[in-house]
């Protein structure tokens, strides 16, 4: 037992001198950092804290969410070169598909009254070559890619980023110890450490710029789940017309039924549809550089001066205003490659950098070398290049792999979707969907059913009712460019306050592609009615969803926060001759993992009896595969230690099955009763002062079981300072008064505060609760508007919000509850 004591001691004492020569060396070399510093020490002092026992204020929110960033980083860094071969090949039938049938439509849409001057041709072979080489190639591959957030690409992923290192998230649930006391973890003080801390320090503070950044992020968002529509449309509809003799209808009606088909073999996941399409993707690849080639050689090489960036210069000198508005068919040689971040969780950076670097770049490059080449001589066949550059022996072959690839360049974009929805959902901006996990290996790799088939029904009705790729075209230009633009300017802003680099490569980067898209985007507007409002309609529509859960999400949230049960409000309940215990465990489950919900009053007063232990479960899915189970639970202790009432969070993996209803209670149990051993030897250990206990007597103890590590059993210790509660909730049923928890077994109809018993008495008292039967407790929450909201928060709150609840996926099932032991309460939130 000493030696035990000895060594936390020691071990704690140690931690706080290595935190203040920390201090001492970092603290006089930047102002901004020395007074938020200076402020902790003093709040610290003034409440008597030692520094060997700075720990979180509320922690178990946070440690429940530990494991996340370790294990993917780890998991990423372990890929072996085999490995990346493979999701390299796989990227090659996944991602590609979308940029590699660009040459289908690209001349088509850039020339639709002919090509005039021939030297008009080498200036927009000059713009597409600058084009692909500086935005998918040199912005994304080597540049976007970096601003993943463990390994996620996408809009969402860049938001959840900047949410991790700067506070600017709506939901109010950060905190100074949420970056694990990163005051005292410093960087090297300098010039751009300054730099972002200034523009953390406003983003922080303004609620404006808070809003606006949401609001960036979700119509990027949009505007990419749009793209899940818009390819699959004009990708099958432009490979389907070349049968264009059978008839129109014809034409529809195949190109309905190969989207059906694309949209129903999703559900066997990334990993065997990239196996299956890449094959295909590979040979487009190869015709693409064959027929480029056979052009160059038939028909001269002179057309690659187009290298030389001079004749973009030229070519708007000549052609002025219609030289601009043809950038909107240019910019369509780029389509897709929003696709190498948003799919970025399915594989990972370096497979993207190779596959692109090696296949798609060169081949994509020759093919519209070949094409120039071709019609250099035949100008009158700008409208359907593709086709008429082919070689006869070779026509019919490539016809039908173009046919394939067509639908293959639909992948891209749907598994962008599944990517983005699937991180939009942890950060509480979509309503709760089915979530598939498709691949053990690849833990990016997901599968959403609903999202699939709304998506198939959105295109079907696109495609019946357009029939045509003419004003899908002017669409798909939009919803391509307003993503990148949105793209460009928040990873300036990462570069500004995460990566911290020299501010000259910034302004470099946010200047020169954000005039280059700015004028792409100018262009494609110009066509806004003639189709370019589709993309816009989707965003409207997805953003408005995206919104309002999100808001009211957020309101939720605070209520709970507001109104969670005080440490006064239950002791009250001690003296309430109408609350009894009873035998046997009660499992409360709530998504509020940093208190007691407000739903437990309201269970008390709708019935006013609880088990003789009480457990308030919080269920978190962490973005890893598996969680170990011996660091699958995290309790604290709710005061005082005689109540038996306990908080639980439950994490799990992405590939973790929660079991069977009796393997659950099992395994609480026993994680429950190893935290009560442990709690009490750090009572008798001593570990905290006494001091500090008569001075703070609501201050508690975390104990959480880490696993073994290294061949040892560790056990972390957490001081906890509670936090000052507001006072408890109403309810719409009548007040109720907080109470004490129970005593034993035995105890009829009033709790009556007994000593504390040993560790061995206290953990078989559990297991006799365990015996006598666990009954799970859920809320059903129901959010309404107050009496005295505007018209437009009512519609948003009581129609729309609970119209959303209603007819997604509830959140009980994700719980294995048996419903012969589950007792509901409804409660009403008003906000």
């Amino acid at each position: 037992m000493w030696r035990g004591k000895a060594f936390i001691n020691s071990s704690l004492s140690i931690k706080g001198r290595e935190i203040k020569a920390g201090m001492a060396e970092n603290v006089e070399k930047v102002e901004e950092i020395e007074m938020a510093a200076e402020a902790d020490r003093n709040r610290l002092k003034e409440r008597k804290f030692s520094w060997a026992k700075l720990r979180r204020v509320d922690s178990l929110n946070l440690e429940a969410g530990r494991l996340s960033f370790s294990s993917s980083k780890g998991t990423k860094s372990k890929v072996d070169w085999l490995t990346t071969l493979s999701l390299a090949f796989q990227s090659i039938g996944v991602v590609y598909g979308d940029i590699g049938t660009s040459p289908l439509y690209v001349y088509a849409s850039t020339f639709p009254d002919g090509i005039g001057d021939q030297d008009n041709l080498i200036g927009v072979l000059s713009l597409i070559i600058y084009s692909i080489i500086l935005i998918p190639f040199f912005k994304y591959a080597f540049v976007v890619l970096r601003a993943n957030d463990n390994g996620e690409g996408g809009t969402f992923a860049l938001y959840s980023l900047l949410c991790r290192h700067v506070k600017v998230s709506l939901l109010p649930n950060q905190q100074p110890e949420d970056r694990e006391l990163s005051n005292y973890q410093l960087d090297t003080p300098s010039s751009q450490l300054k730099r972002a801390y200034k523009i953390r320090g406003k983003l922080e503070n303004s609620k404006v710029a808070k809003l606006f950044l949401f609001l960036v992020t979700i119509l990027g968002t949009s505007m990419v789940i749009g793209d899940g529509v818009l390819t699959p449309c004009i990708s099958v509809l432009s490979a389907v017309s070349g049968i264009s003799s059978l008839g129109k209808d014809a034409v529809v009606g195949i190109s309905v039924a190969i989207l059906i088909i694309l949209f129903t073999v999703q559900r066997f996941g990334t990993d065997k549809v990239g196996y299956s399409f890449a094959p295909i993707i590979c040979l487009w690849f190869a015709l693409l550089s064959g027929i480029g080639l056979y052009n160059l050689f038939t028909y001269g090489w002179g057309v690659l001066r187009a290298f030389n960036p001079l004749y973009i210069v030229d070519y708007f000198k000549r052609r002025g205003k219609h030289g601009w508005v043809s950038l909107g068919g240019v910019v369509l040689c780029v389509t897709g490659t929003e696709a190498m971040f948003a799919d970025l969780g399915h594989f990972n950076v370096r497979a993207i950098q190779m596959s692109f670097s090696g296949i798609a770049l060169p081949a994509l490059l020759t093919a519209y070398c070949g094409q120039t080449a071709y019609l250099t001589k035949h100008p009158n066949e700008v409208g359907d290049t593709f086709y008429k550059s082919i070689p006869d022996p070779l026509y019919w072959p490539t016809f039908v792999v173009a046919v394939a690839a067509a639908i293959i360049a639909s992948q891209a974009m749907i598994s962008g979707a599944f990517s983005i929805i699937s991180q939009s959902l942890t950060l509480g901006c979509f309503p709760r969907v089915k979530v598939v996990h498709t691949s053990v290996k690849y833990g990016g790799q997901v599968y959403i059913p609903d999202i699939n088939y709304m998506l198939m029904i959105a295109c079907v009705i696109v495609t019946v009712g357009f029939k045509t790729t003419e004003k899908i075209g002017n669409a798909y230009g939009i919803a391509v460019v307003a993503v990148m633009t949105i793209t460009t300017s928040m990873v300036t802003l990462i570069m500004l306050v995460i990566w911290k680099i020299n501010i000259l490569w910034i302004a470099l980067f946010c200047v020169f592609f954000g005039v280059v898209e700015a004028l792409y985007l100018s262009s494609v507007l110009y066509k806004f009615v003639q189709g370019g409002y589709l993309p816009l309609a989707f965003s409207l529509v997805l953003m408005t969803i995206m919104g309002v859960w999100h808001y009211v999400h957020q309101k939720r949230y605070d209520f709970e926060l507001k109104n969670k049960v005080s440490t006064e409000y239950i002791k009250q309940l001690a003296d309430d001759s109408r609350i009894s215990r009873v035998p046997g465990m009660g499992l409360l489950y709530s998504e509020l993992a940093q208190g007691i919900p407000p739903i437990f009053p309201h269970f008390i007063s709708s019935i006013p009896s609880i088990q003789s232990v009480l457990v308030f479960v919080s269920i978190k899915k962490l973005p890893i595969s598996r969680v170990a189970l011996e660091e699958r639970f995290l309790f604290r202790q709710v005061e005082a230690r005689e109540y038996r009432m306990f908080r639980c969070v439950v994490r799990y993996g992405y590939k973790d099955v929660m079991g069977t209803p009796e393997e659950f209670e099992r395994q609480l149990v026993e994680n429950l009763k190893e935290f009560i051993r442990h709690e009490y030897f750090i009572a008798e250990g001593g570990v905290t002062e006494q001091t500090t206990a008569q001075e703070n007597p609501q201050s508690s103890t975390l104990v959480a079981s880490q696993g073994k590590e290294k061949g040892t059993n560790k056990a972390t210790v957490f001081v906890e300072e509670s936090l000052n509660q507001l006072n408890p909730p109403r309810v719409s049923s009548g007040s109720t008064q907080s109470f004490n928890a129970a005593r034993s077994a035995n105890s009829s109809s009033r709790i009556i505060p007994a000593p504390l018993q040993g560790a061995e008495e206290e953990m078989q008292f559990v297991q006799n609760a365990m015996d006598e039967g666990v009954i799970y407790l859920l809320g059903e929450a129901e959010v309404m508007a107050k009496q005295n909201s505007s018209f437009i928060k009512k519609i948003i709150v009581d129609y729309v919000y609970n119209f959303l609840r209603k007819n997604f996926r509830q959140g009980e099932k994700v719980m294995v509850i048996p419903h012969t032991r589950l007792l509901r309460v409804g409660m009403t939130y008003e906000i």
